[in-house]
C-alpha cells in the first residue's frame, strides 16, 4: 500500500481540515505503522484468521471489546495470548500489577472476587491489602463467559464499561489498554447463563468464527513446533505506542457529517422495519465511530468512507438488533435498511 494518505473532499475533508500539516500526517503514518506491526506479529502466531485478527485489533485500538462465538480448539486462546504478548509495557515500577495477558475460565461456581480481586489481611501490618484479580491485565481472555453466574457477569459489566472494579466500596482503576476477548460456545447451551442485553451491548463486535481453509490448516500443522517454541521472532510494540496510535487516529482521521447521517438513517430504518423487534441503541453508533476511524487508518486513509461502514456495521449491530419471531436472515434485513442511506451517501460524494 502507498504511504500517501488520500483525501476525499466529500466523505472526508480537504487536507488542511483533517490535519495541521506535516506533523499530523507523520503522527498518523506512525500510528498506521504501529497497527500493521501489531497485526503482523499476531498473524505469525494465528494462521488463517486474518479477518478476525484485523477486527480484534480495530476493537483494541478503538477501546472496545470482542465476543467470539466459536468451537473448542479454534485458536481463541492463541489469538488472545499472541495479542497480549505482542504488547510490552514500559513501566519499571516494582509493584507492577498489570500483566500482558490473563485467561479466566468461567464456571458456575466462580465468584466476583475471583475476577476482580480481594482484600487480603497482612498480619505484619495488621491491615488489609488489595490483591488484584486477573482483570488487571492488558488483554483478558474471558473463556466461556456465558457459563458463569449473573453476579460475576455484572462484575465484568463494570470493568468493561468503566475500566474499573469496585471491591468493598473501593474503586480500583484498570489499565487504559484494558481489552476483553470473551468466548461462548454456540453448540453447547446446557448449563449456561445467556448474556443479558446490557452485557452484550458492552461488546463492540460479536464475531462468529468458522473453520480455517485447507491451506491454512496445513500451515498450522507444518509450523506448530516453531510457533510453540517461539522461533518466529514476533515483532513487539509497546503499550505507550498503542495508546499514542489510538490518540493519533482519533485526532487525524476525519468523520464527515455525511457518514454520521448515514449511520443515523440506517439505525432509524432498522428501528422502523417490521422485521425488527428491537433496534440498536444510540450508544452503539457512538462506539462505532472510533472503530470506523481505525478501520480507515488500516487502509491508509485519513477519512472514513462507505467501505468502512459496509465492513463494520454488521459486526457492530448484529448482536444488538433482535429480529421479530419467525424472521430469518439478518444479513438481508441489514442490506435492505442500508441501501437507501448508502445510496444517499454515494450521491453526496458526487456533488
Amino acid at each position: 500500500m502507498s504511504d500517501k494518505l488520500p483525501v476525499d473532499s466529500k466523505t472526508g475533508s480537504p487536507a488542511d481540515d483533517v490535519s495541521e500539516g506535516p506533523t499530523a500526517d507523520q503522527d498518523l503514518r506512525q500510528a498506521i505503522s504501529i497497527l500493521h506491526k501489531l497485526s503482523c506479529s499476531v498473524k505469525k502466531q494465528v494462521l488463517g484468521r486474518d479477518d478476525v485478527i484485523d477486527l480484534t485489533i480495530i476493537a483494541l485500538v478503538a477501546g472496545g471489546h470482542v465476543l467470539l462465538e466459536d468451537f473448542p480448539g479454534s485458536g481463541k486462546t492463541t489469538l488472545a495470548k499472541a495479542l497480549g504478548e505482542a504488547i510490552k509495557s514500559e513501566e519499571s515500577t516494582e509493584d507492577k500489577i498489570f500483566a500482558a495477558f490473563r485467561r479466566i475460565q468461567f464456571t458456575p461456581d466462580l465468584l466476583p472476587s475471583d475476577v476482580t480481586g480481594v482484600p487480603v489481611f497482612d498480619s505484619n501490618s495488621s491491615a488489609f491489602h488489595f490483591r488484584p484479580g486477573p482483570l488487571f491485565a492488558h488483554i483478558v481472555l474471558a473463556d466461556e463467559i456465558n457459563r458463569t453466574s449473573p453476579k460475576v457477569q455484572s462484575a465484568m459489566l463494570e470493568a468493561m464499561g468503566e475500566k474499573q472494579v469496585t471491591v468493598d466500596n473501593t474503586t480500583y482503576l484498570l489499565d487504559d489498554l484494558f481489552f476483553v476477548i470473551a468466548t461462548q460456545n454456540p453448540l453447547d447451551l446446557v448449563g449456561t447463563y445467556p448474556l443479558p442485553t446490557p452485557q452484550l451491548d458492552r461488546f463492540l463486535f460479536k464475531i462468529t468464527m468458522n473453520h480455517i481453509d485447507r491451506d491454512s490448516e496445513m500451515s498450522v500443522l507444518e509450523t506448530y513446533i516453531d510457533r510453540r517454541n517461539d522461533l518466529l521472532t514476533p515483532e513487539f510494540v509497546t503499550r505507550k505506542q498503542v495508546l499514542s496510535a489510538r490518540q493519533a487516529i482519533e485526532d487525524n482521521v476525519n468523520i464527515h457529517t455525511a457518514i454520521k447521517a448515514c449511520l443515523v438513517d440506517i439505525s432509524r430504518n432498522l428501528r422502523d422495519d417490521d422485521r425488527v423487534l428491537q433496534g440498536n441503541s444510540t450508544r452503539s453508533l457512538v462506539l462505532m465511530l472510533p472503530a470506523l476511524q481505525v478501520a480507515a487508518a488500516l487502509q491508509h486513509r485519513n477519512f472514513v468512507s462507505a467501505e468502512d461502514i459496509e465492513l463494520l456495521l454488521p459486526k457492530v449491530l448484529g448482536h444488538r438488533v433482535e429480529l421479530a419471531p419467525g424472521v430469518a436472515g439478518k444479513e438481508k434485513v441489514f442490506s435492505d435498511c442500508m441501501q437507501a442511506p448508502m445510496e444517499q451517501l454515494a450521491r453526496s460524494t458526487l456533488l
